[in-house]
């Protein structure tokens, strides 16, 4: 499998060297991914924020990742 090095590197080659209908598709792809809304919505971030509060003014309980693993083993078991 190509590491994300080598794709880069093979794009760049590739675009060096392309014709104009082939730069005018990637320049399409790159405006369209440009213009793309981002695919998380704003009630995701607001709710993140109400959690990460709770956790700093202690009003909910935080564990440990060695917790949380054993609390998914004990669900699984």
């Amino acid at each position: 499998m190509e590491t994300t090095l080598e794709i880069r590197k093979k794009i760049h080659e590739f675009i060096d060297h392309a014709d104009e209908r082939i730069l005018r598709i990637i320049n399409a792809i790159i405006t369209t991914e440009e213009e793309t809304e981002p695919n998380v919505p704003e009630s995701f971030y607001e709710e993140l924020d109400k959690r990460k509060e709770k956790h700093l003014t202690g009003k909910s309980k935080s564990y440990s990742w060695e917790e949380v693993k054993d609390r998914a083993r004990a669900k699984v078991k």
